[in-house]
C-alpha cells in the first residue's frame, strides 16, 4: 500500500515538472491552448478526454503489467 502512495506522489511531481517546464520555456503556449480549448466544441473536448484516459490506462497497463 505504501508503494502505491509513493508512486502517486512521484507521478504528481512529474506532472508539476512538466507543467513548470512548459510555463518556463514557452509561457505564451498555455494561454493559446486555453483559448483554443474555450473555442472547441464540447464533443471534441469529450473525445479528447476519453482518448487521454485510454492512452493513460494503456501506458500504466503496459508498465505495470
Amino acid at each position: 500500500m505504501r508503494v502505491d502512495l509513493i508512486d502517486f506522489v512521484v507521478a504528481l511531481g512529474l506532472v508539476l515538472v512538466i507543467e513548470g517546464l512548459v510555463l518556463a520555456l514557452a509561457p505564451g503556449m498555455p494561454k493559446r491552448m486555453v483559448a483554443a480549448l474555450a473555442a472547441a466544441p464540447e464533443s471534441r473536448l469529450r473525445l479528447g478526454g476519453l482518448l487521454a484516459i485510454a492512452l493513460g490506462v494503456g501506458v500504466v497497463w503496459l508498465m505495470r503489467g
